[in-house]
């Protein structure tokens, strides 16, 4: 029997009995707990096995109860959220002294959005509390972006994938924490850092660290299919090292005519790179089930959304 169902009313009673629910959002599917429970909390970082280092990102129903989870709001996060809330920016800002630490892995800082889905918003509003949601799939792996990815992830071990259809933006929102009340960018994502810079003036990006990270995301290895990957700027160059392999491309426009090609997907024949954003990790999740040798990803253009595309399929591959 499926898990997946439209009925908030049990995701409500689900989540306010400290079990964990997935949830849509516009960027990606979220694996979603009561942020005040700690039985909650823990089955979010058992059922995805993620390790506790990596914080987690608060989402709240709007603007206005930011103060109930943030102790010092800067100048330009209250621009940036007048900007882009509900949307796809999370701020790293001081954390208030009731937010608990297994949230935030120990640091006085805590990730925060409002997402912006309606099925979302909705339910945040007929709950008495915030809510905790990294992405709804093991640690590691292609974030989902329909409700059937978390389904195949998680049957056996949550009781409901909250179906908002398949999610508009499909690559996780953008992190903005902030140094000297000053925005830097912990993650790329889903709002293009053209977009921030037209708010608040020239930002720097600082969106790796492999020890005790800042926010969620800047590990080296993460959103990776298991099928091994390769990012490229030479598609032809790179089946030449596959031959006789089981080769899926994943392109941009174009497509190749090879015989070594097993599958090609071209996430936007038009050229477009928001179409290309939101259709990213479905493509990987097809390629992933297609019993391929290798995945050869086209580096994108880097500028606008193509710099979050990139940062995803480099951090999905073994080599570049």
């Amino acid at each position: 029997m499926s898990i997946i169902s439209k009925d908030i009313s049990k995701a409500v009673q689900l989540l306010s009995s400290d079990q964990v629910v997935a949830i849509p959002t516009e960027t990606v599917y979220g694996l979603a707990g009561n942020i005040y429970s700690n039985k909650a909390i823990n089955l979010i970082f058992k059922t995805k096995k993620r390790p506790f280092f990596n914080p987690l990102i608060v989402h709240i129903q709007s603007a206005e109860a930011l103060s109930d989870i943030v102790s010092h709001i800067p100048e330009k996060a209250k621009q940036l959220a007048n900007a882009f809330w509900p949307g796809s920016m999370t701020l790293v800002l001081k954390k208030q002294s009731n937010i608990p630490d297994i949230i935030t892995a120990g640091k006085d800082t805590v990730a925060v959005r409002v997402p912006n889905h309606p099925t979302t918003l909705e339910l945040l509003k007929q709950l008495p509390f915030p809510i905790a949601a990294p992405s709804a799939n093991p640690f590691g792996s292609i974030s989902p972006t329909k409700p059937e990815h978390v389904e195949r992830y998680f049957k056996e071990n949550i009781s409901q994938v909250l179906d908002g259809g398949p999610c508009k933006k499909g690559i996780e929102s953008t992190i903005i924490g902030f140094e000297n009340d000053e925005p830097i960018i912990y993650r790329l994502g889903a709002l293009a850092v053209e977009d921030i810079e037209g708010v608040v003036g020239k930002v720097s990006i600082k969106n790796k660290k492999e020890v005790s990270p800042d926010a969620p995301g800047m590990l080296e290895r993460h959103y990776a299919p298991s099928t091994r990957t390769f990012l490229t700027d030479n598609v032809s160059e790179e089946i030449k090292k596959h031959e006789g392999k089981r080769i899926g491309i994943l392109s941009f426009k174009s497509k190749l005519d090879d015989l070594n090609i097993a599958s090609q997907i071209i996430l936007s024949p038009k050229g477009d790179l928001t179409e290309a954003a939101a259709r990213l990790y479905g493509a990987m999740h097809d390629l992933d089930r297609e019993s391929l040798d290798v995945i050869i990803a086209e580096r994108f253009p880097d500028s606008g959304l193509g710099k979050s595309i990139n940062d995803r399929l480099q951090r999905a591959t073994y080599s570049s």
